[in-house]
């Protein structure tokens, strides 16, 4: 019963603090602008689709966009570089054209728009936005698209720092309050074999959990060399997976897939986190400021822990991947398999039943906006998963124990004080080339 009310404790400090951003809020809030999306009808009503960052992921979500069986265009385009923004229209049109779709984009020269204010002369054309800039520019540009009432689909994390969590949170109730529709690209929520797992989960088959463990150990990823006409903005804007104020760490934008698993089959948030990691391969000039190792142990309101592993190390073992411990069984993600605690096999998803999830994600939101329903709120539960993300990495760069509520409270703000090209970035190089980083028992978050 202790653990209960502690547990009970916890998500009501989340309830309390959404009533709080609620009111705090309200220049967001004034008087709710809906987009011409919140009234369609029906098929003959063309969705007008917007994307905000033109990279790799950016390209691919607008080319699934365009894929559903809605009426949908893409009719404008920003980023904030040109040569990133002409590559991805182009990667857009040969996908398109390849599945038949080719009409489908609709972006005039006019409509392509470029630098660090290029979101704000884009979201207005929009039913539907998509944000998948790098993550630090996240808060900012979601808010601009709520508060002008678009239904949004934004690429995870949603941020990189507590403040702009906080950012997140609040304009998520005023979406909430405008009905928008809001997905989050935590993919693994809209994939057949975590559904069915989950559905399991719920229903009892697994028991009460009792641990988790989450994976995403890889090999090294791409560099971009530092050019002589760069400065220093545009170098780490280029580079951004190497710098906290854009990125978050690789803790942040790419295990939160596994931590998000956790927090969900859970049905809670971890109340703290306490850590360990490093650059113990990755120490060169050209890796910024982040570690390629993280491992944190979450600890839940109720005890219960999740052992989370992250690391970026060329030649070594590779897992991505959950695994969930009941009193009863076991799951384990990857494979779709609940097994009891002796080895029998309680569950199989059949991997002829899997779909592609990016594309459902799409799939299910146009499908909400064309027949002008409200049924995706994810901006609460993507914000509350980065957080845990976050924490886990301010465990690991301090060795500190890191509570929930005392982060998100904290202010923590990595962003700079001026977004532009000749403006000096929060971290800056020392005379030898090489960026600080954070060292465990020596960077201090609390005192």
């Amino acid at each position: 019963m202790e653990n209960e009310n502690k547990q009970t404790l916890h998500n009501q400090s989340r309830r309390d603090f959404m009533k709080q951003s609620s009111v705090l809020a309200g220049g967001l809030l004034a008087m709710p602008v809906l987009s011409h999306a919140n009234y369609f009808s029906g098929a003959k009503d063309t969705i007008k689709i917007v994307l905000i960052g033109c990279g790799g992921r950016g390209t691919g979500a607008a080319t699934q966009a365009l894929s559903t069986k809605e009426n949908v265009e893409l009719i404008a385009m920003a980023d904030a570089f040109p040569d990133r923004l002409n590559d991805s229209y182009n990667n857009i049109k040969e996908a398109l054209e390849e599945k038949g779709k080719g009409d489908r984009l609709k972006v005039k020269d006019e409509n392509k728009f470029t630098g660090f204010d290029a979101y704000k002369k884009a979201i207005p054309l929009a039913d539907v936005v998509i944000l998948a800039t790098p993550p630090g520019f996240r808060p900012i540009h979601f808010e601009e698209a709520v508060k002008l009432g678009k239904h949004i689909f934004m690429e995870k994390p949603v941020a990189t720092d507590p403040a702009g969590i906080k950012r997140v949170l609040e304009a998520a109730e005023i979406a909430k309050s405008k009905k928008l529709n809001v997905v989050v690209g935590l993919q693994r929520r809209y994939q057949n074999s975590y559904r069915e797992l989950y559905k399991r989960t719920q229903d009892g088959m697994i028991g009460d959990i009792l641990s988790m463990q989450v994976w995403w150990n890889q090999g090294a990823l791409w560099i971009r060399p530092r050019k002589p006409e760069y400065t220093e903005m545009e170098y780490q804007m280029r580079n951004w997976y190497y710098f906290n104020w854009l990125c978050g760490d690789h803790i942040v934008e790419q295990h939160i897939h596994n931590i998000d698993v956790g927090n969900w089959f859970k049905g809670a948030t971890p109340a703290s986190s306490v850590g360990m990691g490093g650059r113990a391969i990755r120490t060169g000039k050209d890796t910024g400021e982040i570690f390629d190792h993280h491992y944190v142990e979450y600890r839940y309101a109720d005890g219960v822990v999740m052992n989370s592993q992250c690391r970026h190390w060329k030649d070594s073992a590779s897992r991505v991947d959950e695994e969930i411990v009941g009193t009863k069984g076991r799951i384990i993600c990857d494979k779709g398999l609940i097994q009891d605690h002796k080895g029998k096999v309680l569950y199989q998803f059949d991997k002829k039943q899997e779909n592609n999830p990016y594309q459902t994600e799409h799939d299910e939101l146009f499908a909400a906006v064309a027949k002008g329903e409200y049924k995706f709120w994810d901006a609460e539960r993507g914000a509350q998963t980065t957080l845990s993300a976050i924490i886990g990495r301010m465990a690991t760069y301090s060795g500190q124990i890191i509570p929930w509520d005392k982060a998100l409270n904290s202010g923590i703000n990595l962003q700079p004080q001026t977004y532009a090209f000749d403006a000096q970035p929060p971290v800056m190089p020392g005379a030898d080339g090489f960026y600080a980083y954070a060292k465990p028992g020596i960077t201090k978050y609390f005192t």
